[in-house]
């Protein structure tokens, strides 16, 4: 039967720029300092991403540098589509305003397993656009993604990393491996850190194993081999 979605957010941001936001959202060293992956972007053409074997390109319909971005929506052969919409408006006293929509359709009877995952990790991403143009505008992040090992028992795995890590709600401060940070936001199957010099995140994957998606905005002395180890300690 299949389900069709549709999710609005909007957020002012204070001290940020319309240039600055479309920076974030319509060049690919902004994309890889908040969503996922390797980004690259064509300008007016195509957006492209690379995560693990999943490598979409997403055609751009609207591209009004400062004002409008969409991309996507181009229904794959068994119907499932995903389209992205930005609008961008400056505001008097130096703020912005951005409204995010996410749009699509998931085939099938039994899409909701994979709905509920896209929306937390579609939180989490707002989230973090948020969070990376409140505290990190202007400077761009290297992305590290990696997949722990596979997780039998969910609720033990949430439990583990957040007491390892000494907090689990947004406004915790909290220890990762020796660095401290500050929960910027949770859901049920997501976990998001921000530190001075990263943002650090935590997903359930739907293949069944813990993601991390980070962005390191300075070296922190990790590699996707530490994260790995480290990760592997929580299983």
């Amino acid at each position: 039967m299949g389900h069709a979605f549709e999710e609005t957010n909007e957020v002012e941001l204070a001290g940020v720029t319309p240039d600055q936001v479309w920076d974030a959202i319509a060049t690919g060293p902004g994309i890889d300092s908040w969503f996922m992956g390797n980004n690259e972007v064509d300008p007016g053409a195509t957006i492209r991403g690379a995560f693990g074997a999943y490598e979409p390109a997403h055609p751009i319909s609207a591209w009004e540098p400062g004002k409008h971005l969409a991309y996507g929506g181009e229904p794959a052969p068994d119907g499932r589509k995903l389209a992205y919409e930005f609008l961008i408006e400056g505001r008097d006293h130096g703020s912005t305003v951005l409204r995010m929509v996410v749009s699509g359709f998931l085939p099938g009877d039994d899409w909701q397993d994979e709905f509920e995952a896209m929306t937390a990790g579609g939180a989490m991403f707002w989230r973090t656009l948020v969070e990376y143009l409140t505290h990190f505008a202007g400077r761009t992040a290297k992305p590290v993604t990696v997949w722990g090992p596979e997780v039998r028992d969910w609720p033990a795995l949430w439990t583990r990393l957040h007491a390892e890590i000494g907090g689990a709600e947004p406004g915790d401060e909290v220890d990762v491996d020796g660095t401290r940070g500050v929960v910027y936001y949770a859901n049920a199957q997501t976990l998001g850190i921000r530190t001075p010099d990263a943002i650090y995140r935590f997903f359930q994957g739907i293949t069944g194993h813990l993601i991390a998606m980070h962005h390191v905005f300075a070296d922190d002395g990790r590699d996707e081999r530490t994260w790995s180890t480290w990760m592997g300690t929580l299983s």
